[in-house]
């Protein structure tokens, strides 16, 4: 029984791996594919550019659950926000030259 189990566990465990890497590659594979391409249908620039609201699962404007108040009302109170050192230079902006 012994030497049974010995000489299917390598072949158990390849099947595994097998299986494991061909998951792997399906998974990548649809991040890839989550990226548009040029000449992609649904691509930037192309006739069938969806709106803002287009891309939120729920069609409707999306509030972070913190900025709402007890009775569910967008709260009046301040925001606490936080500067790190060297965060008091000008933003830069895509084709700016400087």
């Amino acid at each position: 029984m012994n030497a049974l189990i010995s000489q299917l566990f390598p072949l158990l465990y390849g099947a595994c791996f097998l299986v494991l890497l061909w998951q792997a590659f399906k998974v990548m594979g649809q991040g890839f594919r989550a990226v548009p391409r040029p000449g992609d249908r649904d691509a930037v620039g192309s006739s069938t550019i969806t709106t803002a609201t287009g891309n939120d699962r729920t069609g409707r404007l999306t509030i972070h659950p913190e900025l709402l108040d007890a009775d569910g009302q967008l709260t009046q109170e301040d925001l606490l926000t936080v500067r790190f050192s060297g965060d008091n230079e000008q933003p830069a902006y895509p084709g700016d030259p400087s």
